[in-house]
């Protein structure tokens, strides 16, 4: 009866997803508008999109958090001290007791080591924040060890800043799952990777009741969670795709907020009646990736013709107005040794003088996946003139964000328009995604960005690999502005812009923060007054 009663109230919540409603959306329940078409998994082993990533911020703890307002402020949310060795490479965690899964299984550090263990094991795209620690399938079981009902240890192949691998245990992959619970739904040794996909095994302030792709999303408050309940009983998120129809919705009380809104949409609300905007600084970067296995696009001069066949200035203004500031190096602003430097702007002749020098005076024809999105769309739109006063014909080729991010990693594209966001807040994060690639074979184990863009940069990989290890701060942000200047040279990545997040909602919503990272957004606190 209990499982029926479940199964009913997760229904009627779908039906108030998608009747259209004509009164406000329910006192207990915040229900937003959103494109979240590239959800691929909800198994904090292998999330790497932004949707997913914010889900599983709001549904999982991990060993470490920060604070949203100064993110240089660490402090431990699973774990409760940790200790360095002498040597520098082992760190010695002890567990906060006390907390509990959705399921009112106890959290001890059997389940912390498993879940690190596990996401090595199945090698997802986030393992490498990991396995970077010299973690492997063989040896993680020897490295990562429980001495405790409440303890482990944690031990890697070198001394690196501590800070850098505390940030690493502020990740999405290191979410800590509930051993007993996956491991009851495995099946054929796959550590519950085809259940944990579409199911929830968490202990943070909602659990995951169901996930329809493209539909809906369902969380309910996780009345097992060991911090300050959430206010709310469920949150709903509503995939609706169109800005317009977001905004109408908002404007009826049909949502609670709206968080794909376009220029013209949030200057419309702006005086509108029971609405508020809300922004706030994000590390997201937009940026071309230009495939390396495209003999045109790995000529030098041709990677540095189209970084002056942008117009930066005019799409921060217009298509994405109030969205994005103009930033062109890998690191966003704020992060230690970030370069704020903009030295491309749209300059036809330059652009052309050195394509004639690459032998394509001609020009040439190439094409770019764009994600069908308005502001992704719009910008590639632009993009494309710009790109034909140059001489270079630009063929878009739009998908979901699961169709364009499935082929990007497979690297079958020529360009790509994508966001890439931080996934913890140490430079080495966005470090090791444009500028390392350890191994460019097709089969690689790791597959950062330079790998997705079949960009072999060897010694550039052993720059990034050196600076982790740097512990004097001022050498090392001096490493990263030095590796930042190279990729703007010579790279594969056209930088453009750092992304500006805007919430539309409804005046009686508090409390709804817009964080620093892709996954650091929260509703834990939320209320509706």
């Amino acid at each position: 009866m209990r499982k029926m009663a479940t199964l009913l109230a997760a229904s009627a919540m779908f039906a108030l997803a998608f009747a259209p409603a004509k009164a406000d959306t329910p006192p207990d329940t915040l229900v937003m508008a959103w494109q979240f078409d590239d959800i691929i998994s909800l198994d904090p082993a292998e999330v790497f999109e932004f949707s997913a990533a914010e889900i599983m911020g709001n549904t999982y703890e991990r060993l470490f958090g920060y604070d949203l307002k100064n993110v240089s402020d660490l402090f431990g949310v699973v774990a409760e001290t940790w200790e360095v060795s002498e040597d520098g490479k082992t760190l010695t965690f002890k567990i906060r007791e006390g907390t509990k899964f959705a399921s009112g299984n106890d959290l001890t550090a059997e389940d912390v080591v498993f879940s690190l263990h596990r996401a090595v094991k199945l090698d997802k795209s986030p393992a490498f924040i990991l396995t970077q620690f010299g973690f492997t399938t063989e040896n993680v079981e020897e490295k990562i060890v429980q001495t405790g009902d409440y303890e482990f240890t944690f031990e890697m192949d070198q001394a690196y800043a501590p800070t850098f691998v505390l940030y690493c245990l502020t990740s999405t992959v290191a979410s800590v799952v509930d051993k007993n619970l996956v491991l009851e739904n495995e099946a054929d040794g796959d550590l519950g990777y085809e259940w944990l996909k579409r199911n929830y095994a968490g202990s943070g302030p909602f659990a995951l009741r169901q996930w329809r792709p493209n539909e809906a999303v369902v969380l309910e408050r996780n009345d097992n969670f060991s911090g300050d309940k959430a206010p709310l009983t469920r949150v709903i998120y509503q995939h609706v795709p169109e800005s317009s129809t977001q905004r109408l919705m908002l404007e009826r009380g049909d949502i609670d907020i709206a968080r794909n809104l376009g220029p013209e949409e949030i200057a419309s609300l702006k005086s509108a009646e029971g609405i508020k905007i809300e922004t706030g600084d994000k590390g997201g970067i937009y940026y071309l990736g230009l495939n390396q296995k495209n003999e045109t696009l790995a000529i030098p001069q041709v990677r540095q013709a189209l970084k002056y066949l942008i117009d930066y200035e005019a799409i921060a203004d217009t298509i994405m107005a109030g969205q994005v500031q103009v930033h062109q190096a890998f690191l966003p602003k704020g992060f230690l040794g970030a370069v704020e430097d903009t030295p491309f702007q749209l300059d036809v002749e330059k652009a052309k003088e050195l394509l004639a020098e690459a032998g394509l005076a001609d020009g040439f024809s190439v094409t770019m996946d764009t994600r069908n999105t308005p502001d992704i769309t719009g910008m590639g739109e632009a993009i494309q003139q710009t790109f034909a006063q140059g001489g270079v014909k630009l063929e878009l080729i739009p998908g979901d964000g699961a169709q364009t991010l499935t082929k990007n990693r497979a690297r079958e594209h020529d360009i790509y328009i994508g966001r890439w966001g931080p996934d913890y807040q140490d430079p080495n994060t966005n470090a090791d995604a444009f500028a390392a690639n350890p191994d460019n074979s097709d089969d690689a184990s790791a597959k950062p960005l330079a790998w997705r863009n079949a960009w072999d940069i060897p010694e550039l990989t052993e720059k990034v690999r050196a600076a982790v290890l740097e512990t004097d701060g001022e050498k090392r942000a001096a490493l990263y502005e030095e590796m930042q200047r190279e990729v703007m040279e010579t790279g594969p990545f056209v930088i453009m812009f750092q992304e500006i997040e805007v919430a539309a909602m409804r005046d009686n919503v508090d409390g709804f923060i817009i964080g620093p990272s892709f996954d650091a957004n929260q509703y834990g606190a939320a209320t509706k007054n």
